[in-house]
Formats: C-alpha cells, structure tokens, sequence
C-alpha cells in the first residue's frame, strides 16, 4: 500500500502497528494532551505531504481529532472499528491491536471536512429518525452498522449527523446505505 501522507498516530505502538501493515511514515501526539510542537509538526506535514488523523476509537481518539482539525484545517481521517481495535484479551483499545488488514482497509477509505452548506450534505434530524438511526430502539446498533459501512466510525444521533455533512456525505450515499441496513435487517 502506498501513502504519501502522514498518518498521525497516538503513540509508538500505534506507529509499529501501521508501519508494518503499510509501511507509511507517522507522527506520534504521544496521547490526547497534543503539544504545540508536535500541532505545528502536522501543520507542516500538511503542507508538504498531508496528513491522515488515524486515532483510536474511543474518546481520548476523538478529543485529538477534535484538537487537530482545530488547529490543523485541512487534514484526511481514516476511522478503524472500534470491533477491530480490541486487544485479544478484551482489555485494551486501540490502533496497535487491529489486524494489518483491518488497518489498509481503514487507510484506504479516508475523508477529508467538507466546510460547504450543499443542501445535498445535510441530512436532517427527520431523515435520521425516519432511518431508525435515532430515537428507535436499535438506533445505536444501526449507528454502529451505519459507521462501519460508510468508514466515518461510531457517534451517537446528534454526532451522526454532524459528521455527516462535515465527511461531505452525500444524501445518495445515506440513502444507499440505509438501504443496505434495512435488506440487513431483513435477513435477521
């Protein structure tokens, strides 16, 4: 695999687990209290190369990322399951524990923050509720579904949507993939 970006990682395991899956060259935030150095590190990786945030699925993940994008306008993101970046023995999560497929896969499928208002990339509350993706009683596992299929991760109703229109999600690409939810849950 390719990359000519820098995949930003967390920390020194994270860097040896997409080494190897892919070889790519990183940097590290050496966890969720992101110094300035290592922001304006980024900043000008941006600028040469670009940059993948590729953070762990939980909240200290998304706490760099929110830091990120912040100060670092412009950045791709690969999203990995949080179902792929379980430890073995169930007590640890992160990029480091997830397959070397599992982790191509990811960084193949990358967004970058789309800043428009295109109607097209709004997906309303009513369109999310008529999707059993909020206020239903399997909301959560279809927003689980939902984030796998589309690559963007796991977010709770009102996140959803957000990161909806800021991946550029487009109105087709929801319906389809609500389509496939629903022949899904037909077969269960």
């Amino acid at each position: 695999m390719d990359i000519k970006e820098v995949i930003v990682v967390e920390g020194k395991d994270d860097t040896v687990a997409v080494k190897r899956a892919t070889g790519a060259d990183t940097i590290e935030t050496n966890g969720s209290a992101v110094s300035d150095m290592t922001l304006q590190q980024i900043a000008h990786m941006q600028e040469k190369r670009g940059v993948i945030v590729f953070t762990d699925p939980d909240y200290p993940g998304k706490r760099i990322r929110a830091i990120i994008e912040e100060r670092v306008p412009g950045v791709k993101h690969a999203f990995l399951d949080k179902k792929k970046a379980i430890a073995a023995d169930g007590k640890g999560i992160g990029i480091e524990h997830a397959a070397d497929a599992d982790i191509r896969a990811a960084l193949s499928a990358v967004y970058t923050r789309m800043d428009a208002d295109t109607e097209s990339w709004n997906i309303t509350a009513d369109e999310l509720i008529a999707s059993r993706l909020m206020l239903h009683p399997s909301s959560r596992q279809r927003r689980e579904r939902l984030g796998r299929q589309l690559k963007i991760g796991y977010a709770n109703a009102k996140g959803l949507q957000k990161r909806l229109k800021m991946f550029g999600i487009t109105q087709e690409q929801f319906k389809e993939a609500v389509r496939i939810l629903d022949q899904e849950d037909s077969y269960d």
